[in-house]
């Protein structure tokens, strides 16, 4: 790797490996629940039969945020506590 003419290595100075660590911890949680809304939403588009919200949800990735809302608003029969198709 290069140096430059002071002898910093500009990489080293702006992304240490401490917290790089840091930002690990953060972002393996963010991503698993991303995962788990995101799963779910287009599983419920699929059960509803709606490709074009299937679509939006496969293209758009908002940290679950457009999912939550497909799966309690928007979706046919809603999400009801105890009750199953």
């Amino acid at each position: 790797m290069m140096n430059n003419n002071w002898g910093i290595n500009p990489v080293n100075y702006l992304f240490p490996g401490f917290l790089a660590g840091w930002l690990s911890v953060l972002i393996i949680p963010l991503a698993l629940w991303s995962i788990f809304w995101m799963c779910w939403a287009l599983w419920r588009a699929a059960k509803d039969d709606s490709k074009v919200w299937f679509i939006i949800l496969l293209l758009v990735h908002t940290m679950g945020i457009l999912d939550i809302i497909y799966i309690f608003l928007i979706s046919k029969n809603g999400y009801k506590k105890g009750k199953r198709k």
